[in-house]
């Protein structure tokens, strides 16, 4: 299967979310939308870019722009994140196997220290009104993303 890319339909996979419901890209048609997974909540590059998004989450707001994380991370774990670190940003547990992060192909085997393992590759999809992949972002760098995030967002 190959990953999608700029111009195909976002896979329409349900995700968990922290107070025990569901959600899907598909919900989002109608407006754009951007949908950014990380590593794992509380650790510093993933606390940087939550607290990031949600300090621009009233401009995202303001251009009609939904935001939403996305992790492997439990309802309960990202409950606690979004308490301690005070977050205004929507959070999923993307935890199924087969689940959205494998249709998008980041959700891949990583190597730190010779140690192989799995793990989330930081990456960011900017959606349009129609579900389809405007613009995404490979290998995140979070110094500075949020607002690249939202330059593009606003050019939708």
């Amino acid at each position: 299967m190959s990953r999608p890319s700029v111009g195909d339909p976002m896979p329409d996979i349900a995700m968990e979310t922290p107070d025990g419901g569901s959600i899907r890209p598909s919900d989002f048609r109608g407006n754009p939308a951007v949908i950014w997974f990380y590593p794992k909540d509380n650790t510093p590059g993933c606390t940087v870019e939550a607290k990031d998004f949600t300090s621009l989450s009233d401009d995202f707001a303001k251009a009609g722009v939904a935001l939403l994380g996305v992790s492997k991370d439990s309802p309960e774990k990202h409950r606690k994140f979004i308490e301690k670190q005070a977050l205004a940003v929507p959070l999923a547990t993307d935890a199924a196997e087969g689940g959205l992060s494998d249709a998008l192909g980041i959700w891949t085997e990583k190597q730190l220290y010779g140690k192989k393992f799995m793990g989330m590759v930081r990456t960011t999809y900017l959606l349009d009104a129609q579900g389809r992949i405007a613009r995404l972002w490979d290998k995140v760098k979070v110094k500075g993303h949020a607002e690249e995030v939202l330059a593009a967002s606003k050019s939708l």
